[in-house]
């Protein structure tokens, strides 16, 4: 799993590449957590193709520190495959989702 950070103009991006699973959640969650941390966050799942259980506690947790601390979190681009898991979890009534970085800003 790769994971860059980006600055976005109201807050920061987390671009995920790889699979979201048991061996890679730890380190996923590890740096959401300290992206939270500093402000607003989306997460771009456009190379993400697989996301287990584990995935999902990690982005559920992440979630709710930002509504803790009265920030913003959602995840865009999700694949066929992630979005299914996303839907058939109800994660998607959860975490706000949205096709595209340019639907998410305009949402923000």
């Amino acid at each position: 799993m790769r994971i860059a950070r980006l600055a976005a103009q109201d807050g920061g991006i987390a671009r995920l590449e790889g699979r979201l699973d048991a061996t890679t959640a730890p380190d996923v969650e590890a740096a959401l957590q300290a992206m939270v941390a500093e402000g607003a966050l989306l997460v771009d799942f456009e190379q993400v193709r697989y996301v287990s259980s584990a995935g999902l506690r990690v982005l559920l947790k992440a979630a709710k520190q930002a509504q803790a601390a009265g920030r913003r979190f959602g995840v865009f681009g999700l694949q066929p495959a992630v979005r299914e898991v996303f839907e058939i979890s109800g994660f998607d009534t959860v975490i706000a989702t949205y096709a595209t970085l340019a639907e998410a800003s305009a949402a923000g």
